[in-house]
């Protein structure tokens, strides 16, 4: 009979990227609040934060422009 035990002295987990990560979104031209949202973007994913990165993006998203989607 073998017996399994759970250690934590094994390899360290794999993470893998997402395939299909989804495109970010661009500043709206012209728009200060867009811009520093950009550059705030930037700064988390190159200190690995990806959760603020994503967070940024969904600012970007949803920030209101009176061009964006409206007539």
């Amino acid at each position: 009979m073998t017996t399994h035990h759970l250690t934590t002295d094994g390899p360290s987990p794999v993470h893998l990227p997402d395939p299909f990560p989804a495109p970010e979104p661009p500043p709206a031209p012209g728009c200060d609040v867009c811009r520093a949202l950009a550059a705030q973007r930037l700064e988390a994913r190159n200190r690995g934060d990806l959760s603020a990165a994503t967070d940024c993006n969904v600012e970007i998203r949803n920030h209101p422009h009176r061009t964006r989607g409206r007539r």
